[in-house]
């Protein structure tokens, strides 16, 4: 157990310390998710620094805090795209050197990103399937080049640099803060930002969000201690963690007072409602607190609620994917193995008398060995509204389709869609 609990005087000097390289973003309230939500929900822009999100705080916190000593080694961190912009711009300002190991699938603007805050200051390494691949890579080529690892959130300096985003929103609260929701990846961010707010306003209740398919944290929590994950979906990369700090663990325990998980459906549905609403573009990771307001919405109601917006690193190509996933979510596509009958107009019969009048084919492959109307097709119906659904499927049944439901068979519908 670790005995490190943040301090206000130390998170103080890191806002003093970051204040020439970090922005105060906004603190804005957004009209379309308060009345959806019948309360005051602001969001604190952290997608508005510099690098598009928090991460620079921990990052330049932690690296200008270093000797000269350490710095003359140069600095090296692993990361799935957010802290490495950070260290890189920090490098860039401190004309220092940094190498920084990213896992292969990382997005290609996040490397982009990275090269052009680092510039000539830092090398890339891309290594691994996932943040924690990248990680041990990087501590091991730290160890044998005897660089200085910038961890992405188990570290004092990292933690307070990201503390001073509490201390922004509490300069602004307008008659304080009911709850407070913020990302949870490895709890660098909570366990910064959920002390200041336990020490300076303990009424607030404090809310971690995860995604389903990377909850670390959770995982600590029901073990009593940190423990790796066996399975990790990457999806929300910015928080795809395996296993969470033990510095930040001890930490989280005491200040969450509830955590969430969210699916990554939910998550993409977000995404695209904060583009289509506010025009406020977030990734995976920088949209999961605003996906909890939907699993805790009858608790919020009429009172003040700040999420944090932490990162806008996304990539446009991934739009289809996030749309695709959040119909899916939302009961809106659904994807079969369709049998039709062995006779002429079958297809044409499915066509006119199975789909409803607001259903429509998104998707339809066959095999070329059988014609249309004979074989095996693979079909994706997008509906208007997701009741839709079981009238459809009687529909089939009454017109003797036999169809196998892909949705439910995540094997099966990875593999063939």
């Amino acid at each position: 157990m670790s005995d490190y609990r943040p301090q206000l005087h130390d998170i103080q000097k890191a806002k003093q310390r970051i204040s020439g390289v970090v922005v105060n973003t906004p603190l804005m309230l957004n009209i379309q998710l308060s009345e959806r939500y019948g309360a005051n929900i602001w969001l604190k822009r952290e997608d508005m620094q510099i690098v598009r999100s928090y991460k620079i705080r921990g990052a330049y916190n932690k690296i200008s805090s270093l000797s000269q000593e350490d710095l003359a080694r140069g600095v090296v961190c692993a990361s799935a795209g957010n802290h490495a912009q950070g260290v890189a711009l920090a490098c860039n300002k401190l004309g220092i050197k940094g190498t920084i190991f990213m896992p292969k699938p990382t997005p290609k603007q996040k490397i982009n990103q990275v090269k052009m805050f680092g510039k000539d200051n830092i090398d890339i390494v891309l290594t691994g399937d996932t943040y924690d691949d990248s990680c041990s890579e990087a501590v091991a080529w730290c160890e044998s080049q005897n660089g200085t690892f910038i961890h992405p959130f188990n570290d004092p300096q990292i933690i307070e640099g990201q503390a001073t985003l509490a201390l922004d929103i509490l300069n602004e609260a307008f008659g304080g803060f009911h709850y407070i929701l913020l990302p949870i990846g490895g709890g660098g961010l909570m366990s910064g930002v959920g002390s200041v707010f336990k020490s300076l306003s303990p009424d607030t209740c404090v809310v971690g969000v995860e995604s389903t398919g990377t909850a670390s944290m959770k995982a600590a929590f029901d073990a009593g201690k940190p423990v790796e994950l066996q399975q990790l979906d990457t999806f929300a990369d910015g928080i795809a963690v395996r296993k969470a700090g033990d510095i930040t663990f001890d930490i989280c325990r005491e200040v969450v007072d509830r955590l969430i998980q969210v699916p990554e459906g939910q998550i993409c549905t977000t995404i695209l409602s904060l583009y289509n609403e506010s025009a406020i573009v977030v990734e995976p990771a920088g949209a999961v607190s605003v996906s909890a307001l939907e699993y805790i919405k009858d608790d919020i109601r009429g009172k003040n609620v700040v999420c944090v917006i932490s990162g806008s690193n996304n990539d446009i190509t991934r739009m289809e994917e996030i749309k695709e996933r959040s119909q899916l979510h939302q009961g809106l596509k659904h994807y079969f193995i369709l049998r039709f009958p062995q006779r002429a107009g079958a297809l044409r019969e499915f066509l006119e008398h199975v789909l409803g009048p607001d259903d429509d084919i998104t998707h339809f492959q066959y095999s070329k060995k059988n014609s249309r109307e004979r074989g095996p097709a693979v079909v994706g119906i997008e509906l208007r509204r997701a009741e839709d659904f079981a009238p459809l499927v009687e529909r089939m049944k009454q017109h003797n389709i036999v169809y196998e439901y892909l949705n439910d068979k995540p094997d099966l519908f990875q593999f063939l869609i």
